[in-house]
């Protein structure tokens, strides 16, 4: 892997996300947040209706990467009915690490869902260690699982600000990652909450009409500033930074 910006140069992803110290940009009264997402050369943000197959072996290790860097786990309920969930920090190793570094074991996974639309037999749900936690409008009770459960109720719609600050003084949480999918990555943005994007550009072409990286946003600039840009077999890593006034 080469760093192209800044600095060019030989580099690794754990070399790369070892630096980075999210939680000190927290504000006060939500967290910091940061996306992940694999999207094609065409802008395709799933193949087949699943995030997995456009990235590599480097991408996951990205994802996985960025996940010891935060407290808490983010996703759309269609992501989890698509990628059926385990728990965030498979790795005993990974999660020692986190607790050293004053972290707990795994982050939360928090999954916003209205309809509380949900495929409970997911692995996370099965796994005694995990913690979940779960922004919906439903008054549906969610079943008994292995693993600890919790569910924050909006009225009309989750208000995703109202859910960062609640997840800031109520739960603690620093700093977030957004894994998708699309619309709830783009209502993130739209809401003005997001502020660092980490985008895997794969050398691929999608085609059909699958989802973009910010479907359903109003057409608008939004400038972004390049923080690195890695190369490794003509799939780019980049990560931008969102500028605030």
């Amino acid at each position: 892997m080469r760093r192209l910006i800044p600095e060019p140069g030989p580099t690794s992803i754990p070399e790369q996300v070892i630096q980075l110290d999210l939680i000190a940009s927290a504000p006060e009264d939500r967290p910091y947040v940061v996306t992940n997402f694999a999207v094609t050369v065409d802008g395709r943000a799933t193949l087949h209706g699943r995030s997995g197959p456009i990235g590599s072996k480097s991408d996951t290790e990205m994802l996985v990467c960025l996940r010891t860097r935060v407290d808490a786990v983010m996703i759309g309920a269609g992501t989890m009915r698509a990628e059926r969930y385990g728990r965030p920090i498979a790795d005993p190793g990974k999660r020692g690490r986190r607790e050293r570094r004053g972290f707990s074991q795994d982050p939360l996974l928090v999954i916003v869902s209205g309809r509380l639309d949900i495929p409970w037999d997911a692995p996370v749900f099965e796994d005694r260690g995990a913690r979940v936690l779960i922004f919906t409008t439903s008054d549906t009770e969610p079943p008994d699982t292995v693993a600890e459960v919790r569910v924050v109720r909006h009225d009309g719609s989750v208000d995703l600000g109202e859910a960062l600050r609640y997840l800031r003084s109520q739960r603690g949480v620093r700093a977030l990652l957004c894994e998708g999918g699309p619309r709830l990555h783009a209502q993130l943005i739209d809401a003005g909450l997001v502020d660092e994007l980490f985008i895997t550009h794969a050398p691929k072409l999608a085609g059909g009409d699958g989802p973009g990286l910010a479907v359903g946003l109003p057409e608008l600039e939004r400038p972004l500033e390049v923080l690195w840009l890695l190369d490794e077999d003509g799939e780019l890593f980049a990560r931008y930074r969102v500028p605030r006034d």
